[in-house]
């Protein structure tokens, strides 16, 4: 990799800029929306013209770049995301892998290690390799991380299996790694443990949801072995409120730990899980804004400084994918 492939071409890690690092824009269940099109109130151009103005309106609060971490198993389409991007300003680097929390899709249970048609999960690392080397679905744009899931459930089979050909994928490429783990049950040392084992190069992976704890001890471990942190669901607090989010966070600062942090909202502009009206309802400050209205003058008030937090949101972001492009 020569560069840092986004929406708008190839750049290098320098111009980036702000850079928010696990975002979405649509969120889609494919076999509904395939099987049912227009499932959970999906009408392609309203919602194209939706998400356009709150892209626009994330760049106008000086957002650069973003990394839409959707990939197959949320409804992929880069293409789609691409042209919703159109205007706005801000460019978007797009992801590989597969979400789920327990099992792969039903052809894969026929081929792989010990399977009927046994092999070494070529087929599986190879949909991701070319993803990352040659581009997604016949666009020509290429994506800029591998992702890696690990919820609650933890490693069933074949959410290790999944975990494994990432971690082969990121060591034979070089490309940087972003994950879902569940922080609670600290399932982002589940994937350390299979990265390391792997040889993947610590310095390139960022473990997610991490906001979702307060256990510093589970962030130490994670920056003791090289990795990032991504404090990536902002504004959402099913688990823990959102002050003792940022004191946590504040905390985390003050410890010099800013030079391993990431943020972002983990939120889409549009998702068939639930209607938008009926997130708003429960989670007000889950929003593409809330960065920049609560998270940033939460973390001054606590005492963290501009240049922390011009580290975290431009300096780590920029290192994080020039490490890769160098590799």
């Amino acid at each position: 990799m020569t560069g840092v492939p986004t929406s708008a071409g190839e750049i290098s890690a320098a111009d980036l800029g702000v850079v928010l690092m696990h975002e979405h824009v649509f969120i889609r269940t494919e076999a509904l929306q395939q099987g049912w099109p227009g499932f959970g109130g999906w009408d392609e151009e309203a919602e194209v013209a939706a998400a356009r103005a709150k892209l626009t309106a994330l760049r106008q609060a000086g957002v650069d770049t973003i990394l839409d971490m959707t990939v197959p198993g949320l409804g992929r389409d880069v293409g789609l995301v691409t042209r919703t991007a159109e205007g706005t300003g801000l460019r978007i680097m797009f992801a590989t892998g597969y979400y789920t929390y327990d099992n792969l899709p039903f052809p894969f249970g026929f081929r792989g290690p010990g399977k009927l048609l046994d092999g070494d999960d070529r087929v599986l690392e190879s949909l991701f390799e070319k993803d990352l080397t040659e581009g997604i679905a016949g666009t020509g744009l290429r994506a800029a991380v591998v992702k890696a899931v690990t919820d609650e459930h933890g490693l069933t089979p074949d959410v290790e299996r999944l975990v494994t050909a990432v971690a082969r994928v990121s060591a034979r490429t070089g490309a940087p790694v972003c994950t879902h783990a569940h922080a609670p049950t600290q399932r982002g040392l589940d994937q350390i443990r299979i990265f390391a084992e792997h040889g993947v190069d610590m310095g390139r992976v960022m473990i997610g949801h991490s906001n979702e704890s307060s256990d510093l001890s589970y962030f130490e471990k994670i920056i003791d072995a090289g990795c990032y942190v991504g404090w990536d669901r902002c504004g959402l607090s099913v688990t823990l409120p959102l002050e003792e989010q940022l004191d946590t966070l504040a905390a985390l600062c003050a410890k010099g730990y800013a030079g391993r942090l990431m943020l972002s909202h983990d939120k889409a502009c549009f998702m068939d899980w639930f209607r938008n009206e009926e997130v708003d309802a429960v989670q007000p400050d889950w929003n593409y804004g809330y960065i920049h209205s609560g998270v940033l003058p939460g973390m001054r008030s606590r005492g963290v400084t501009e240049e922390q937090i011009e580290k975290i949101l431009v300096a780590n972001p920029r290192q994080f994918f020039a490490r890769a492009t160098a590799g």
